[in-house]
């Protein structure tokens, strides 16, 4: 899966001959899995019809700071533009481009979207070979680059003009390609093993029956997705779920009784760098599974239970260098339970859970969780979705290794 995938872009396109380079990128950029959102300049109009761009997109394309054509004067609003996208590639970027960019000259949508872009910007010059090499253009990279945004490196080869030579915008594959590298080199999380622990585990009775619990696995899941959309080589432990893996390079590992999953967990322990147990893991278990399907005959039915094991306490013992990360769910004095889970099972962070809170709990789209960390720092948090959650977490295990 490309790094790209689920990613919100938007693509500029000024006006130069390299435009009609623009219709094939757009299209990579669909099939990588992104969003896109094409931005032109008024000059890039004369290259490549916004019809095309928008066909490819899925998306109006805008061009102007106000739709002029419909009379009725709605703002495009640029603000929202460039706070909508996770990046922004702009791909030609002309000599003439390239100089508002960086003296904020803001006479068009494209420059102004540009100027209150929060994300990530890159830029594919593109133009004639002594135009390319002229100090003022020279400058501009300079300057661009000093303004934190990157240059995907104009080509060598067959020009507008018909020299030959340096300056031609690089081709639509080799752009995609350099956004993929340079964004997996830079995702937080890039070399970093974790394990995740999700869902329920199921204990048997006979072949028919078992014990089990209401959850889902979704806030598991939520955190392997995360964790691997930055970077981490993530190894998901799941019990019973209906859910899958939204990235490609998660290795998803299904199990069904807490004995599977603590040999999968004890397995990869030890070469990770991250552990965090968000499974909803079964306390007890039949002490006798009966080989055949238990007949319904007394009015009462009585099973012996013995306690499984305790797999996130087995993983503190073990601990050396990895950051281990236990979840609780409590409904009563749950901040002193919860401390006392972190010193008995070796925790750097526990992810409490309240019964007693709205919107918490198994099944729900939805959790309020409270932090607290192996020095009792207690962070109570809004109730929010299992993703964002899911966000908090990983973004827990950045601070930890910055």
């Amino acid at each position: 899966m490309s790094v790209l995938s689920g990613k919100k872009i938007i693509l500029g396109v000024s006006g130069g001959i390299a435009a009609y380079k623009s219709a094939l990128l757009v299209r990579l950029f669909i099939k990588a899995g992104a969003q896109v959102q094409v931005i032109m300049t008024p000059a890039s109009l004369d290259f490549v019809t916004p019809l095309t761009l928008s066909t490819l997109s899925k998306n109006p394309v805008y061009s102007s700071f106000f739709n002029e054509e419909e009379g009725n004067g709605v703002w495009n609003n640029h603000v929202d533009l460039a706070l909508w996208a996770d990046y922004m590639i702009i791909a030609p970027a002309t000599a003439n481009t390239m100089s508002k960019m960086v003296n904020g000259n803001c006479d068009n949508l494209l420059i102004a979207t540009y100027l209150s872009a929060k994300c990530p910007v890159y830029f594919a010059p593109a133009m004639d070979l002594d135009m390319y090499k002229h100090p003022s253009t020279l400058s501009s990279f300079e300057a661009l680059k000093r303004f934190g945004n990157t240059i995907i490196p104009a080509e060598n080869g067959e020009l507008a003009s018909g020299l030959s030579g340096e300056g031609r915008m690089a081709e639509p594959e080799n752009i995609i390609s350099f956004l993929e590298k340079d964004i997996e080199n830079k995702l937080p999380l890039k070399g970093k093993k974790i394990l995740v622990t999700a869902g329920p585990t199921y204990e048997a009775i006979d072949p028919v029956r078992f014990i089990g619990n209401h959850s889902s696995g979704k806030m598991g899941f939520d955190i392997a997705n995360a964790a691997a959309g930055l970077g981490a080589q993530v190894i998901l432990v799941s019990g019973p779920t209906h859910l899958k893996v939204r990235n490609s390079s998660i290795n998803l590992i299904r199990i069904t009784s807490t004995e599977e999953m603590y040999n999968a967990c004890h397995e990869y322990f030890n070469d990770v760098d991250v552990a965090i147990a968000a499974a909803a893991v079964a306390d007890y278990r039949p002490k006798n599974i009966a080989s055949q399907k238990i007949k319904k005959s007394d009015s009462s039915f009585t099973i012996e239970l013995e306690k499984t094991k305790d797999i996130l306490a087995s993983l503190g013992q073990i601990k050396k260098n990895q950051f281990l990360i236990g979840f609780a769910l409590e409904t009563e004095n749950e901040i002193e339970h919860a401390k006392q889970k972190i010193q008995k099972k070796n925790l750097d962070l526990i992810v409490l859970n309240s019964l007693n809170d709205s919107g918490a709990g198994f099944g729900k789209p939805t959790n309020k969780v409270t932090f607290i960390d192996k020095n009792f720092l207690v962070e109570p948090q809004e109730l929010k979705s299992k993703e964002d959650v899911a966000i908090d977490i990983v973004n827990k295990i950045i601070t930890h290794y910055a």
